[in-house]
């Protein structure tokens, strides 16, 4: 018996030494543990938010927009839609690794219900997937909705990009290329829509600047993991082409119009003040939803897609009168 422990405890203090040079050598076994855990939270999000959605919704799904396996994308229109509507393309959140279009489906369906098309994008987050691909894959799907708004029933004059997390930060660096031609010169992506064809942004609890991440105290094990992922090297901080994805550094007096809004709870907070902080400086019309540091309870990441809460309910409410300035509902 005693050799059986000593044996087991063996096995044990090996698979934990393999596990420790893993994550030493390679981002992807923590990455790994953080899908999971991401996957729970927003089966968790879309089973509250299922009470609010609409009935009579009609709903495409899985439509490709791309040759790739994870290149699709969900479209959903009011019921007995007429004319073509202005539409929001939402890119969902989940570090730039994780995540899926279907974490955010209620969420989009409300949306859907005060009268908008809505499209939540696929993008890659597996195994080896880097920066600038998803970047790029927001891009195209812009453009293939572009091509085929007809088929949609979709206005592609009247488009809202939008996003959450990682999602609001791929938003914010597809609005900045769309509409700086020496943005999107440095990172090397073509824009497939015109400038004025981008009615306005709604970023949510996004992160804009990576150096505002340095030292994360005991978060940094994340940052490390996701960043490194993502980024495809090691050291990320220094990376000159890593550096552009920090679109809060790089954004202009043609940045489309936005509304902002992260809870005070949120670690990533603080870079949503400086991005508002500096379109407002950059007289660049936008709007936004913060909360006192001392508001209770203290609203977490993702705060939004909690409509039983007030405070959920009035960033929604924000953000359609922000909508509504930018994109008429009715054809």
């Amino acid at each position: 018996m005693k050799r059986f422990v000593y044996w087991a405890l063996g096995i044990l203090a090996a698979l934990a030494i393999v596990l420790f040079l893993a994550i030493r050598f390679s981002p992807w076994p923590a990455v790994a543990l953080i899908q999971y855990v991401f996957a729970q939270g927003d089966a968790a999000s879309e089973a509250r938010l299922e009470k609010h959605v609409p009935p009579g919704l009609v709903s495409r799904t899985s439509l490709p927009y791309g040759g790739g396996t994870s290149e699709i994308f969900d479209i959903n229109l009011p019921p007995n839609a007429s004319g073509p509507l202005p539409v929001i393309v939402w890119v969902h959140g989940g570090a730039w690794i994780a995540g899926s279009k279907e974490g955010v489906s209620n969420y989009l369906k409300v949306l859907t219900g005060y009268g908008y098309a809505t499209v939540g994008l696929e993008y890659s987050t597996g195994f080896g997937t880097t920066y600038p691909t998803p970047v790029r894959q927001v891009n195209a799907a812009l453009g293939h909705i572009e091509t085929h708004a007809a088929d949609l029933g979709i206005d592609p004059s009247r488009i809202i990009l939008a996003g959450d997390s990682a999602g609001a930060q791929l938003a914010a660096q597809v609005a900045n290329l769309t509409t700086d031609a020496d943005y999107a010169r440095a990172v090397d992506i073509e824009p497939t829509i015109t400038a004025d064809q981008l009615a306005g942004v709604l970023l949510v609890s996004g992160a804009y600047d990576m150096q505002q991440v340095r030292d994360s105290g005991d978060m940094s094990w994340f940052i490390n993991a996701v960043l490194w992922a993502y980024s495809g090297v090691s050291d990320f901080f220094d990376d000159d082409q890593f550096e552009l994805a920090s679109v809060g550094r790089y954004v202009t007096a043609s940045f489309p119009p936005a509304y902002v809004t992260s809870g005070n709870g949120d670690p990533l907070a603080p870079q949503a003040v400086a991005l508002v902080d500096r379109l407002t400086a950059l007289d660049v019309p936008v709007e936004s939803l913060f909360f006192a540091a001392d508001h209770q309870p203290a609203l977490p990441h993702e705060y939004q897609f909690n409509l039983d809460t007030p405070e959920g309910q009035q960033s929604l409410q924000q953000m359609l009168a922000f909508i509504a300035q930018r994109v008429d509902p009715t054809p």
